[in-house]
């Protein structure tokens, strides 16, 4: 499946709309051509509207699209949540890097819905392990902020932000309307 290509030919981007402010992301549907419009879909369903990052490991990534993150109560439960469908991996040679877009998954290749997470920094050991499906092209300061929130201990790790680093909203738009 190629990008879908508006009127005047310009590829789609998306722009995640965040508590701290705005990132755009590139997609590359020539090697997650699936994974790509899988994430086009739930935005475009508002899926994503309201999560928020729910786990931030500094220098290595920010983790969110769990629709339990909608829900306070739901706490103990995030990391937990997706779409009820899991979608094939689809691995490929594209680099691990800051701002890097790639699926989260469990340790089954196959085991991604909606949870996705972007590099803060070079993560090669997930280079053709995890479905890295596009780049950050705008926003990454934004990136560099959610980033550095303070986290405090979950899960045997200090991963959890202290304060909640919301998704407002996740948008698919031709890359010419999206400023970048």
């Amino acid at each position: 499946m190629v990008a879908r290509m508006t009127d005047t030919g310009a590829k789609e981007v998306a722009i995640i709309e965040t508590d701290a402010g705005r990132m755009v992301v590139e997609f590359w549907p020539d090697v997650a051509a699936r994974t790509v419009a899988n994430f086009k879909k739930l935005a475009g369903e508002g899926f994503y509207d309201g999560t928020a990052f729910h786990r931030i490991m500094a220098g290595f990534m920010i983790q969110g699209g769990d629709p339990l993150t909608k829900d306070p109560d739901a706490a103990d439960r995030w990391g937990t949540g997706g779409p009820g469908y899991k979608i094939k991996a689809e691995f490929n040679d594209r680099p691990h890097q800051r701002g890097v877009l790639s699926m989260a998954r469990s340790s089954h290749p196959d085991s991604a819905g909606s949870q996705f997470f972007i590099c803060l920094g070079t993560a090669d050991f997930l280079d053709g392990q995890y479905t890295a499906f596009g780049k950050l092209i705008a926003g990454d300061d934004v990136l560099g902020a959610l980033g550095g929130a303070a986290c405090v201990p979950h899960g045997g790790e200090r991963s959890r932000p202290a304060k909640r680093q919301g998704v407002v909203s996740i948008r698919i738009v031709p890359r010419s309307e999206a400023g970048v």
